[in-house]
């Protein structure tokens, strides 16, 4: 079993948790991991661009000239696709989806790998009790600095608890910190971060959810 620290918020060590191997310390699995975030990302998409083809654009109803004996090209409308103004051709409509299916088993193996990959660095950083009795930046840039971690891109995983709902408004407006709950962790958040945050629980809710 892997075994990860747990510090207060001074920094200090005051326990240990054992971790299971099966999500925590895993051979990471790449090509997984390339999947799944190209999945989050493409999720991402709002696929709200939209473009007008030559039935939706204004004008066009009449015959710019006659088919023959002018000399010019044959027209039938001023608004297709070769004018100025004219319809577009293959255009993008909000109607495409842009997801990504992906295999349960695949998704929870990049993710572990992910997880193993930060434990591994030793980037996970556990802390007992992350509860703000009231919202304050000030205190949390504390945290970090006891930690060391106060000039690196930290990812900030709570449990969703109405207890730390103090924590998540106390860190919302840290520029290098981004907080997220423990059920809505992307991937992609994951590989980006440069040192994760997280408590007890909510390591534990991701570790029962992933094995």
């Amino acid at each position: 079993m892997a075994k990860l620290n747990i510090v207060n918020v001074l920094g200090q060590k005051v326990s240990t948790i054992e971790l299971n191997d099966e999500v925590f310390s895993i051979k990471p699995h790449n090509q997984s991991m390339f999947d799944l975030v190209l999945s989050e990302r493409a999720s991402l998409r709002q696929g709200t661009h939209s473009t007008k083809n030559r039935t939706e654009v204004s004008g066009g109803g009449r015959k710019p000239w006659k088919q023959k004996g002018t000399g010019r090209a044959r027209q039938g409308s001023i608004r297709s696709p070769q004018w100025r103004g004219g319809g577009i051709v293959f255009g993008p409509t909000p109607l495409k989806n842009y997801e990504l299916k992906m295999n349960k088993k695949a998704r929870k193996l990049a993710m572990k790998s992910g997880w193993s990959l930060k434990l591994k660095d030793g980037q996970i950083h556990t802390i007992d009790n992350m509860e703000f009795k009231n919202p304050s930046s000030k205190d949390f840039i504390k945290l970090l600095n006891n930690i060391k971690v106060n000039e690196k891109k930290v990812l900030l995983v709570l449990n969703g608890d109405e207890k730390e709902y103090n924590t998540f408004l106390s860190s919302r407006n840290i520029s290098n910190v981004l907080p997220v709950i423990s059920t809505e962790v992307m991937l992609d958040d994951i590989l980006n971060s440069q040192a994760i945050i997280t408590t007890k629980k909510a390591l534990k809710e991701i570790e029962g959810r992933l094995l």
